[in-house]
């Protein structure tokens, strides 16, 4: 399974941080700027949502060796022998060094294993974050040529697809679910999983080698502009070299010309400012050189682990249906907590003066006009958008219960005691007649219609006749020319100046015009 044309794979097994091969590691890993990284695990089979993630066996870290050399070592960690507490800070500073680009094939899975695994081994939190990266299948559709930030398609190719259509090599996965688990790992299983992190790099190299053609293309465009800065369109086209120049040119975007004019200085002090400022290891690392740099820059990824990642499908579903039990259960309490037990504030027993007073919330502020209308004293919260504090305060404050749907308020039931009451009812007939139920409110004809419904407020004892309303009205409502002639009565709110009148001559039944 070597690549073609290629030199064989350097493979070395680290099974001991004493071990040669784990020194040569941790040198390795300071003269790379990119390094390939993949896992592997025994499966689990017959589980659809496992309880636990499975535990990984072994790490594969590629590593190319320089900036533009074609020298890589492959090496494979195996956390069945190695003390997982001994490497794994040199393996949280890799997965955030700013100097190694980081390559992986759909890695943050791998990564949520691979911490779960440490994590069992007492070195929590694990890891959470890899840091610059890049996902082969981001390189595939960008030498596709995909347009950058459009999202690729649900079913992503796999590795060995991609390795076929740009490396030209077909991978065999026939050993991705043997069981990575037993030892001693089998000479095919070593080779098998140093070709899938060292496939990682190749990949990554060709499309290194399109971005140096599309820059080389972006300095052809800038000589040829330089050149024939004094030339006319004629003179130009006369020149056989200029011309085939002008036929051969591939024109690229604007941001690679930009770059190609940029002198080599400045950009290496941009490259040095940006490693002085997020270096954070404190490993000595070969920093990144200005080509790579750029595509980091333009391209770069980060993987980052939320806490729902380090939880199972089966834990996270189980937690789910736990809080939703518990949802409806406290729902339940709220409901049963919901139900008048009494006395109300206003009740002669707690000194009250025996007349009914609510609040309405907001939710329900259609009930407070209903309530007015049958002449109860029903209120609304002060502000707008009140908080739960302020209502509990106006409630308490004017001696009122407070009416509500939100079953939340329910909650602080302890604060104001015996003045919080949960309305059922959706319809505001329907509510109506559940307060007056619930309350046992004694309504009467004299009752009816003593009440403004836009402010709460009550009427003057005394009708007007239609010259005193029209006088009553002047700059603040208009009375239709039609009641003139007719012989109604009027009333006014004493504390908003609301007026009313009765439009059907009924002794039950008036309505209010605004």
């Amino acid at each position: 399974m070597d690549l073609p044309s290629e030199k064989p794979l350097k493979i070395h097994l680290v099974n001991s941080t004493e071990s040669p091969e784990f020194t040569h590691l941790t040198q390795s890993l300071t003269r790379s700027s990119i390094i390939g990284l993949d896992a592997e695990w025994k499966p689990i089979r017959g589980q659809t949502h496992q309880p636990t993630f499975p535990t990984v066996s072994l790490l594969q870290l590629a590593c190319q060796l320089g900036h533009d050399s074609d020298e890589s070592e492959t090496f494979l960690l195996d956390l069945h022998s190695v003390p997982l507490p001994s490497i794994w800070e040199l393996l949280r500073e890799t997965f955030v060094s700013p100097d190694i680009l980081k390559l992986g094939f759909k890695f943050k899975q791998d990564l949520v294993y691979l911490s779960s695994t440490f994590c069992l081994q007492g070195c929590d939190p694990g890891f959470d974050k890899v840091e610059p990266y890049l996902d082969i299948t981001s390189i595939y559709y960008q030498m596709q040529h995909k347009q950058q930030g459009r999202k690729g398609p649900k079913e992503t190719k796999s590795l060995a697809t991609i390795c076929k259509e740009v490396l030209g090599i077909s991978l065999s996965k026939e050993l991705q679910c043997s069981d990575w688990s037993h030892r001693p790992l089998t000479e095919e299983q070593k080779t098998y999983a140093a070709t899938d992190a060292h496939c990682l790099l190749k990949i990554f190299s060709v499309f290194q080698d399109n971005i140096v053609k599309k820059g080389n293309s972006s300095n052809d465009m800038v000589e040829l502009h330089s050149s024939g800065v004094n030339l006319g369109l004629k003179e130009i086209l006369e020149k056989h070299d200029i011309d085939d120049k002008i036929i051969r040119i591939k024109y690229s975007e604007a941001s690679h010309i930009f770059q190609a004019t940029v002198s080599s200085e400045n950009c290496q002090r941009i490259a040095e400012v940006d490693v002085a400022v997020s270096r954070t290891s404190s490993r000595n690392t070969m920093p990144m050189n200005e080509s790579l740099l750029k595509i980091v820059r333009k391209y770069g990824e980060k993987i980052l682990l939320r806490e729902s990642d380090r939880k199972p499908k089966a834990a996270r579903k189980k937690a789910k249906k736990h809080s939703s039990l518990v949802a409806v259960t406290r729902e339940k309490q709220l409901d049963n907590t919901g139900d008048w037990q009494g006395p109300p504030p206003w009740d002669l027993s707690l000194g009250g003066d025996g007349c009914p007073k609510f609040l309405c919330d907001v939710m329900i502020e259609g009930l407070a006009k209903h309530l007015r209308c049958v002449g109860v004293d029903a209120a609304i919260p002060s502000s707008k958008k009140p908080e739960s504090r302020e209502l509990l305060d106006q409630a308490y404050r004017e001696q009122r219960v407070l009416l509500t749907r939100d079953a939340k308020l329910l909650r602080h039931q302890y604060l104001i005691k015996n003045q919080i009451y949960r309305v059922k009812n959706l319809l505001k007939n329907e509510q109506l007649l559940e307060v007056i139920e619930t309350f046992q409110l004694q309504i009467n004809e004299d009752q009816l219609m003593s009440r403004c419904t836009k402010c709460n407020g009550r009427f003057i004892q005394k009708p007007l006749t239609t010259e005193e309303a029209v006088e009553a009205a002047k700059g603040f409502q208009r009375i239709p020319d039609c009641l003139f002639n007719k012989n109604l009565e009027f009333w006014q709110c004493m504390e908003c100046n609301q007026l009313y009148w009765e439009v059907v001559p009924s002794n039950s039944v008036h309505s209010c015009l605004f």
